[in-house]
């Protein structure tokens, strides 16, 4: 992308983020705050741009606005610089949470939900916050007539407001992990998933907001159950002074608080390095999860806007059901890079003969429903033979007895093959890439800090169209290796003797190139392959009950069969 194009997204980026029609005199102040060296003028000639395209929308001679096409397209381009993005606001939005805790008032960072009012929907979301699963009963809830439905949108205090609060206080708290959290009898247990805060295009706990992950209900009822939670690290020399600071919090309705640790001190299955100690939050929508566990739809942004909170209204009078404390637990979160590395060990295939173990993936169907999902699976690879693996293995014994298993070929094994063969290839990102002419991923998660394959989650979220057009376009999954730049004339001599076993590559790019809108590190090439998972996407889509497992284990390549 070009400098004048990445400045017309920060362009769009800026005018996206006001409430009101915004000139090019303070589009130029504020893209020179942001390290722009641009002047009005300029502003004006990009902002001309803009309006032919139709991203943006003149008023008179007060400024413009940001029209409906302009948001889609700043959702999807620049998506290197949106995996830096995220994270960076994240920092902003605590910066200027200026909150007098002693006074009970400044800025808060707030969540925002909005769904279509439906009769009950905010009894149901009352529950949630009567059980004190929230970071605190104040919310601000506004009703809006859209034709004729009632559009409510609701902002709940989000739990990066403790850090903000800690920072102005001179504790440095960083929000390291956001993830599901298992609470076994009414106590929080351990972290079964983990996505990190950073390098990801998808707000990372917006990756659990699902009804496919997540069980607030459950936890209501019966006490067991997973619930969206942020996992954040602390110098340990602050932590009397940020249990000070929690506990005048707690007094004026801000909590929240799931799990403290101590020096050095492992917490909930994540290891925590000497000098430091862990702090669990609950997720600021948890209440919200109930809405889409319900069955409805309702639209969540994570750390969205600064409200004044003294201008909010407790919802409830909460009584916490949830103890704190910290099982003794063995089990540590596992991160799929390291399960990933694990198994490269046993990627013996011989690029010659093409015989030996490749990694895959194992889901679990119906056996009444294998037939269909085969044809599912044909149709898939005839429409996308370039983009899609043919091969497969039915696999026994996966579960019950009315049970079966589809192995596909993970991409990861494009890597262990690679790593066999003496070269580090290393998996920088699971994506989703949108085929268009000039296709282009619209998100990405850093392997990196995640504790499942990325893929899942878009899988989860049904952000995939494998089998189905959106906005007349495939979406499909895709995984970026980096590679060292030393390495790539071998790299593309193994490609040209690997292929044909089933790992589609889209494209070896060229040192310090970006592909597909996503960069890499200097110094290394970026490949692009196609995700096993594919095809098991487009099963999920046909509305097929489906059970998805990645990265799984290992499978000789001689016993997949095809669809050859």
């Amino acid at each position: 992308m070009s400098d004048s194009e990445h400045k017309m997204v920060e362009i769009l980026r800026i005018i996206n983020e006001q409430d009101e029609i915004i000139g090019s005199k303070k589009i130029a102040k504020k893209l020179q705050y942001r390290g722009f060296d641009i002047g009005e003028r300029a502003v004006r000639y990009h902002l001309k741009i803009l309006d032919e395209r139709g991203f943006t929308e003149r008023k008179g001679n007060f400024g413009r606005i940001i029209t409906n096409l302009g948001k889609e397209e700043l959702n999807n381009a620049l998506i290197y610089d949106q995996v830096d993005f995220i994270f960076s606001k994240s920092e902003e939005l605590i910066y200027h949470s200026f909150f007098d805790f002693e006074n009970g008032n400044g800025n808060i960072i707030t969540c925002t939900s909005s769904f279509n009012y439906q009769e009950g929907l905010l009894k149901l979301i009352k529950r949630g916050f009567q059980a004190g699963l929230a970071i605190s009963p104040y919310i601000d809830c506004q009703k809006e007539k859209i034709g004729d439905k009632e559009l409510i949108k609701i902002n709940t205090v989000c739990a990066t407001t403790i850090n903000g609060v800690l920072l102005s206080n001179g504790v440095i708290s960083q929000p390291v992990y956001s993830g599901l959290l298992e609470v076994e009898d009414y106590m929080p247990k351990q972290f079964t998933h983990l996505v990190s805060f950073k390098n990801t295009s998808i707000t990372p706990l917006e990756a659990f907001t699902t009804n496919k992950m997540t069980s607030v209900r459950d936890v209501l009822e019966t006490g067991t159950g997973n619930i969206p939670a942020i996992f954040n690290i602390i110098p340990a020399s602050s932590r009397e002074k940020t249990l000070s600071i929690l506990e005048k919090l707690k007094r004026i309705d801000i909590g929240g608080v799931l799990n403290i640790g101590k020096n050095s001190e492992d917490v909930l299955g994540i290891p925590i390095t000497e000098g430091m100690f862990g702090l669990t939050v609950i997720g600021g929508v948890t209440p919200l999860c109930l809405v889409y566990e319900g069955g409805y739809d309702v639209n969540i942004k994570i750390g969205e806007e600064i409200l004044k909170y003294e201008n909010l209204n407790p919802i409830t009078n909460p009584k916490n059901v949830l103890k704190q404390g910290n099982y003794r637990i063995s089990n540590k979160v596992q991160f799929i890079l390291s399960k990933a590395w694990n198994l490269f060990e046993g990627v013996n295939f011989d690029v010659e003969t093409h015989n030996g173990n490749l990694i895959t993936n194992v889901s679990i169907i119906k056996k009444e429903d294998l037939d269909r999902s085969i044809e599912v699976m044909y149709s898939t690879y005839k429409n996308l033979s370039e983009y899609v693996s043919p091969y497969y293995k039915i696999v026994n014994d996966v579960g019950d007895y009315n049970e079966i298993g589809i192995a596909t070929i993970c991409s990861l094994s494009l890597d262990g093959i690679l790593v066999n063969n003496g070269i580090l290839s290393t998996p920088k990102y699971g994506g989703l890439l949108e085929i268009k002419p000039n296709p282009q991923f619209i998100e990405l998660i850093a392997y990196g800090g995640s504790s499942l394959d990325p893929h899942l989650i878009y899988i989860f979220k049904d952000l995939t169209s494998v089998s189905h057009n959106k906005k007349g376009y495939k979406r499909l999954l895709s995984s970026v290796k980096e590679i060292p730049v030393v390495a790539r004339e071998d790299t593309q001599n193994l490609l040209s003797l690997i292929g044909g076993i089933g790992i589609p590559v889209y494209k070896v790019g060229k040192p310090r190139e970006i592909v597909y809108n996503t960069k890499i590190d200097a110094y290394n090439f970026a490949i692009v392959a196609g995700s096993g998972l594919n095809t098991i996407a487009a099963i999920k889509e046909e509305n097929i009950d489906i059970k998805i497992k990645a990265v799984e284990g290992l499978e000789k390549f001689s016993n997949m069969e095809t669809l050859n």
